[in-house]
């Protein structure tokens, strides 16, 4: 697919960031005229892998937080979520409901919540590499594209 437009933030990994990313990533599709719902789950889908970022690639130190986000040409925005942290040792059990590294204050649903507000999740990792998240929605607005 054609990508129409595009852009890539680098940022702290730091919570602070996550509100940030959310509203940058809102702001890029509204060409796309989403309804409040898609921007809704878009948002949400993001702060999760975000939040991932923040919480588990850089357990005892400070890291970067990088996205990237397309416009493509059949009024589908790709957003990727990438970090060059600690990485996740087995991808397809962190992907499993109620699964956390996190501890007690964490719910395990994190991947779930993508899924079910995204067409499509993948995730890639590298354990001491980092891990990439990429969410993929289509956007059924009118759009100016």
């Amino acid at each position: 697919m054609k990508v129409i437009n595009e852009f890539s933030l680098t940022l702290s990994a730091k919570s602070v960031n996550e509100g940030f990313c959310r509203a940058a990533v809102c702001a890029f599709i509204t060409p796309l005229d989403p309804t409040i719902e898609e921007l809704s789950d878009l948002k949400t889908a993001v702060s999760e892998a975000v939040t991932n970022c923040i919480v588990h690639a850089y357990p005892e130190t400070e890291g970067k937080l990088y996205i990237t986000a397309e416009l493509l040409e059949n009024s589908t925005v790709k957003v990727k979520i990438r970090d060059k942290g600690i990485g996740i040792a087995d991808v397809k059990k962190a992907m499993e409901p109620l699964f956390t590294s996190g501890g007690a204050d964490r719910a395990g649903l994190g991947f779930t919540v993508m899924q079910s507000f995204c067409d499509r999740v993948s995730v890639k990792s590298q354990q001491s590499r980092g891990t990439t998240v990429t969410l993929i929605k289509k956007i059924r607005g009118k759009g100016v594209w």
